[in-house]
């Protein structure tokens, strides 16, 4: 570089000539002495170098994994209510999940089970409020033949059915067994109308009822759909992050059988599916890009909804029974009712047909599921097999886990174009396969790891924190 400078008056030229880095540089300064000095100049600092380039992650789409607020933060505050999903917005969940049943006057509500004394309070209320002990369900269910073959590898050769009276549809109303799963001696959520579940019941915690808070049991009220929604939308606002709002329609054969049963549609009729159809297109939720997810069990339900419209995104879950922790394959049959309720959906049982939720996970099964979802809910071992190295037969089941592997399904589930949401992640040790050594954290790196899209969680906190170390770790 060339400094250009006034001529100076005439006198002896001085100068210095420094190569710095194999640069020629000129420099000149006068002093008060009329000498010259000759600094250097140092050239231009390097450029930082650019950083580096962040691991691409492994989901369907490349994007960041979700955080579901299972419940809410059911680990914190009772589930369902509306504190337990204002707390999850809060702790950073992306999506709040709720299970949605009918009321006896036909509303959506939030609650977990349709049978009330495991997660409100309602056994308490019932010992001073005769209107509500007089509505516990007392009578038996009946035994029904399964209509495949009734061979040990299908399971029981009967399942237990609320229908106590085959010609009379509103006999569903006395019995309580829901989805072959006997719950006698227990009430129905069906039962009550909106506005007697908020002036007599209460939610409370449920899973590991023993070691999480307990002191705003029983002081929530039940929450309706649409409140869920509207918390959704506010806590939305508030952070102005994009939250969604994750719809389970739970049980829906013996919904609609209750429903139908109690006036809120015809015979042959969907008013579950309707139900949320209607409360979607209201709140402007049924479009492909809203901020909805909707889930369940049954494909009969989702394939329903389909047929009627449904837009937005649709998840398929998938149960189990169980685990061979000597292979890490799963278990679907067993010698009980649990065949039923967890083995297959129910609605195949009763369509006389015998897979298993495992036919789902095939190849073939994926790309049945792609024609009307977008993605799949599987339970955890499905997604890591979990195995016990070496192999003993175990007392405490997944806690005893100390090896852990990722199954195919991730891969072949994003290869079908189908998302993974897997259920579901909790704090607890009694949760926590061994391999953890009690860190939560652990858990959900190592599924972040394998690329899960999503992750459902009672601790929207943990599962949040656990996120951006994971974030950290790939680079961003």
């Amino acid at each position: 570089m060339t400094s250009k400078l006034p001529a100076p008056a005439p006198r002896p030229l001085r100068a210095a000539f420094v190569a710095l880095g194999g640069s020629l540089v000129i420099a000149a300064c006068g002093g008060g002495g009329g000498g010259s000095a000759f600094v250097p100049v140092l050239p231009p600092a390097p450029a930082p170098a650019p950083a580096p380039t962040p691991t691409p992650l492994g989901t369907l789409d490349g994007s960041v994994p979700l955080v579901i607020g299972h419940r809410g933060l059911p680990g914190l505050f009772p589930e369902e209510t509306q504190k337990a999903y204002e707390a999850a917005a809060d702790a950073g969940a992306d999506s709040l999940e709720t299970d949605l049943h009918l009321t006896k006057d036909c509303v959506l509500v939030a609650r977990h089970n349709p049978w009330l004394s495991d997660n409100t309070d309602i056994a308490d209320v019932a010992k001073t409020n005769a209107t509500v002990a007089a509505r516990k369900r007392t009578v038996p269910g009946v035994r029904v033949d399964v209509t495949y073959p009734a061979i040990p590898a299908n399971g029981p050769a009967k399942y237990l059915s609320d229908l106590t009276d085959p010609k009379d549809p509103k006999s569903v109303l006395k019995s309580l067994v829901v989805d072959g799963e006997d719950h006698t001696n227990d009430w129905s959520i069906t039962d009550f109308t909106l506005a007697e579940l908020k002036q007599w019941i209460h939610g409370t915690t449920y899973d590991a009822k023993d070691e999480r808070p307990t002191d705003l049991n029983g002081k929530l009220p039940i929450l309706s759909f649409q409140e869920v929604i509207d918390i959704m939308r506010a806590k939305a606002k508030a952070t102005g992050r994009t939250i969604t709002v994750y719809p389970e329609t739970k049980n829906p054969i013996w919904n609609n059988a209750q429903a139908i049963a109690n006036g809120c549609g015809p015979a042959g009729s969907h008013p579950l599916e309707d139900a949320l159809l209607k409360a979607m297109n209201a709140n402007d939720l049924n479009r492909k890009d809203a901020p909805i997810f909707v889930q369940s069990f049954d494909p009969v339900s989702l394939k329903y909804l389909r047929s009627a419209g449904l837009k937005a995104r649709a998840v398929q879950l998938v149960d189990g029974n169980d685990i061979d922790f000597k292979t890490g394959e799963m278990i679907y049959v067993t010698t009980d009712d649990y065949t039923f309720v967890d083995g297959r959906p129910y609605s195949w049982t009763l369509a006389g047909d015998p897979r298993w939720f495992g036919a789902m996970l095939t190849p073939a099964g994926l790309a049945e599921v792609k024609t009307y979802a977008d993605g799949i809910g599987p339970w955890k071992p499905q997604v890591m097999a979990h195995t016990i190295v070496p192999f003993k037969t175990p007392n405490k089941g997944m806690v005893e886990a100390n090896t852990i592997k990722p199954t195919s399904l991730i891969a072949d589930a994003h290869k079908a174009g189908l998302f993974v949401h897997s259920y579901t992640f909790r704090n607890e040790s009694r949760y926590l396969a061994a391999v953890y050594k009690g860190d939560p954290k652990a858990e959900y790196l190592a599924y972040f790891r394998a690329g899960i899209d999503g992750v459902f969680s009672d601790f929207a906190n943990t599962a949040f924190a656990a996120r951006q170390d994971y974030l950290k770790e790939t680079g961003r």
